[in-house]
């Protein structure tokens, strides 16, 4: 296709669900016309109506013409780059209109993503980049801001639910099981589902889901003096899973930030969950294992706190101690909950066993899959993305529906600390 300067591509067309997409209008902004072939293409498989502009001076000039509901942007072009094309589109904007624009980026670096997001971009891409996680990007910005992107509306208000996953010693699976949580409760519930990673020194989420070194975290959240949920939506990552992730920090010295800016302002980190809350129906956090003043304050704002053990002496002598803790701290019993992983796993220590050592009924179970888990863990793509029907998919997703169902219906959330 030896696309002119502007050229259109005329929708609707049905998208693999047969459903007629055809108010939603994506411009392509990008001179290279693979690029272009491969956009065109995979938009159209899904539905949209698409346009094409093959410099940065054109997608200005299209973008007011068309009134597009997306803009893909491309960053280096002729005539006027990405960067300018962006503000001159964001300049224009009237009426409180506001559409999504997302930067396709040659490389991962954190200098070249902010400036696009000052330029007034809402996310972006690096290319080369698979056709799942741009369509996972792209109904989540259409999703936010109100458009349809299915036979359902998105726009609806919020749960606003927050969880905390705490695991009272290392190895239990307490990432393991928030992640696939997660994309089950995005996946089977069709819930906004955002994943704050609060380990802050030594955050497996980036290892888990193969994610960039390069992408933005909490620090950048932290370091922001009017941080304001558009601000915060753009620091966040999309997963092809579709679920959205605010990422620890990438080293334990970038930590230390977080941690002091809590410190001096706690304001900063409840503005944080408090965003988060606004913005999905459930925001899982991942903490580490030690109860210090960032974890106490996640705790305190969250509706309730998910304890994750094994049927292991060692653990269950943690798991006694972490709940002696919450409650001299004043967090009501209905606030914590126990999950008990690997529940079919031989340990000598039965569930009445726990229970009784404990003083208290274990809430929720999942069973042992250790050759899933694991394999799903060194690939990087979560068993509930990629094998959902396996006996561990099928555990968690049974968990997942509990979840929904204790928060789903109005005045079900525990009582907060």
């Amino acid at each position: 296709m030896d696309a002119p300067v502007c050229a259109r591509i005329i929708g609707p067309f049905p998208n693999q669900l047969g459903v007629s997409m055809a108010a939603i209008k994506v411009l392509v902004v990008d001179d290279d016309l693979n690029i272009q072939r491969v956009l065109v293409f995979t938009l159209k498989q899904e539905g949209y109506e698409v346009h094409v502009a093959s410099d940065g001076q054109a997608g200005v000039e299209m973008a007011a013409a068309i009134g597009p509901d997306l803009v893909l942007m491309d960053v280096t072009m002729p005539v006027l780059d990405g960067y300018a094309a962006t503000q001159q589109i964001r300049a224009a904007e009237t009426d409180g209109r506001r559409v999504p624009i997302i930067m396709l980026t040659a490389e991962a670096d954190v200098e070249q993503r902010v400036k696009g997001l000052r330029a007034g971009a809402d996310d972006d891409i690096v290319k080369p980049f698979h056709p799942l996680e741009l369509m996972a990007r792209i109904k989540a910005l259409l999703a936010r801001g109100g458009t349809a992107v299915g036979p359902v509306a998105a726009a609806r208000s919020t749960l606003g639910r927050l969880m905390t996953f705490y695991g009272a010693k290392g190895g239990v699976g307490t990432t393991t099981i928030a992640i696939n949580t997660a994309i089950a409760l995005a996946k089977r519930h069709q819930r906004r589902v955002a994943l704050f990673d609060a380990n802050l020194q030594f955050g497996d989420m980036r290892v888990f889901l193969d994610l960039s070194l390069d992408s933005s975290s909490v620090v950048n959240a932290v370091s922001e003096p009017d941080l304001d949920g558009d601000l915060l939506r753009k620091l966040m990552v999309t997963h092809h899973a579709g679920i959205d992730l605010l990422l620890a920090p990438p080293n334990p010295e970038q930590g230390d930030i977080v941690a002091e800016r809590q410190k001096s302002d706690p304001g900063s980190v409840a503005n944080i969950l408090g965003l988060l809350r606004a913005a999905y129906d459930y925001t899982l956090v991942d903490t580490s294992r030690t109860i210090d003043d960032f974890t106490l304050q996640v705790f305190d704002e969250s509706d309730v706190i998910f304890v994750i053990m094994t049927a292991d002496l060692s653990c269950l002598k943690n798991v006694r101690l972490a709940l002696e803790t919450m409650d001299s701290l004043g967090f009501e019993r209905t606030k914590v909950r126990l999950v008990l992983n690997r529940s079919n796993a031989y340990t000598g220590i039965n569930v009445d066993n726990a229970e009784s050592a404990l003083g208290r009924r274990i809430d929720h179970q999942v069973i042992n899959e250790y050759r899933g888990a694991i394999s799903a863990l060194n690939s990087g793509e979560p068993f509930m993305s990629a094998r959902p029907d396996t006996p561990l998919g099928q555990s968690v997703s049974k968990f997942a529906d509990a979840v929904d169902a204790s928060f789903a219906s109005a005045g079900a959330v525990p009582a907060r600390g």
